[in-house]
């Protein structure tokens, strides 16, 4: 019998921000390099059903990124920047190409816990409510706990 993590997903009430936390069975390392190989993170980002290509992947402070997710002849691309790229953080942007106004600021850290688990932390700053709680609208817990729950099965299997 296994046991399901879930991803706590919070709005703040004063700023535009979707924070979210989870813990996972792995080094901060092992969930950095999950966050930074493009092999792998095409592996596990997004809900299930989808298909992620890489089309850019530069994972490094000044770096770039594009991924296109494909589901039921469907194409959803996202791209941005990575502005900052060490062990224990992320700071990136991220846009969804379909609606390219919303750009978002993104902070990961990645947090070490007693008995080899790791806190992931994530807030993603958009510029407005309207746009945040369209993102919370969207299904978004969906995609993520999906994908959370692909990366702890590559964790568990050793491909991380």
């Amino acid at each position: 019998m296994s046991t399901i993590a879930e991803t706590t997903i919070e709005a703040d009430p004063k700023v535009p921000i979707i924070r979210m936390r989870r813990e996972f069975n792995a080094t901060p390392e092992q969930l950095f390099r999950a966050h930074t190989d493009p092999r792998l993170f095409a592996q596990w980002v997004g809900p299930n059903g989808m298909h992620t290509r890489i089309e850019k992947w530069d994972a490094r402070s000044g770096g770039s990124w594009r991924y296109v997710s494909t589901r039921d002849g469907q194409q959803y691309a996202f791209r941005g920047c990575f502005h900052d790229v060490r062990p224990d953080r992320i700071v990136q942007t991220f846009t969804f190409e379909g609606q390219p106004d919303g750009v978002a600021l993104e902070t990961l850290w990645f947090e070490n816990l007693d008995g080899g688990r790791t806190l992931l932390r994530t807030q993603s700053l958009v510029d407005s409510f309207e746009v945040r709680d369209a993102w919370l609208a969207s299904g978004m817990e969906v995609g993520v706990n999906e994908g959370y729950a692909k990366l702890e099965e590559m964790l568990a299997d050793g491909t991380v």
